[in-house]
């Protein structure tokens, strides 16, 4: 049986990966915007390609409508690989909070039935979570750098 002072010691080791929990649901809400929002670009560069191609039918296209052509190909190409990015980013966050669940579950259950020796185990699961948050990160940040490049061949291009 625990007792009160193992019972908060218990619950103050549960609060570390909760506090990720957290941490990680914050930045998987600002990672699904970033998704949203390249999907978005990437639907209305879509309409817009088909628009110009349906005016090409049934006109000669202008010099300037494939060269934008050229533009949104392009724009397409690395928008595709920024949402790529982006999902990864997703997996790796979503990897880490169940990680994260998983150690506070065992915390937990190690009291409970005073299981020994499987602080070792439960360490390795958290730093493997907190490993997949620096991944994750690391795609964020490679992903805003790629949307920069995109940004400025859509200024080049005008």
């Amino acid at each position: 049986m625990l007792v009160a002072n193992n019972i908060v010691e218990v619950i103050q080791l549960m609060l570390a990966p909760g506090l990720m929990i957290s941490a990680c649901g914050l930045l998987l809400l600002g990672v699904n915007n970033k998704y949203s929002l390249v999907v978005n670009r990437i639907r209305l560069l879509n309409d817009e390609k088909r628009k110009i191609l349906e005016q090409s039918g049934k006109s000669e296209t202008a010099l300037a409508d494939n060269v934008r052509l050229e533009s949104i190909s392009i724009q397409l190409e690395k928008l595709v690989h920024r949402v790529k990015l982006v999902k990864r980013a997703v997996q790796n966050y979503t990897i880490a909070v169940a990680l994260f669940i998983l150690t506070s579950i065992l915390i937990g259950m190690s009291y409970v039935f005073e299981i020994k020796n499987i602080h070792y185990f439960i360490t390795i699961i958290f730093l493997t979570g907190m490993l997949l948050v620096l991944a994750g990160a690391l795609f964020a940040a490679y992903e805003t750098k790629k949307g920069y490049e995109i940004i400025t061949l859509e200024v080049e291009a005008e």
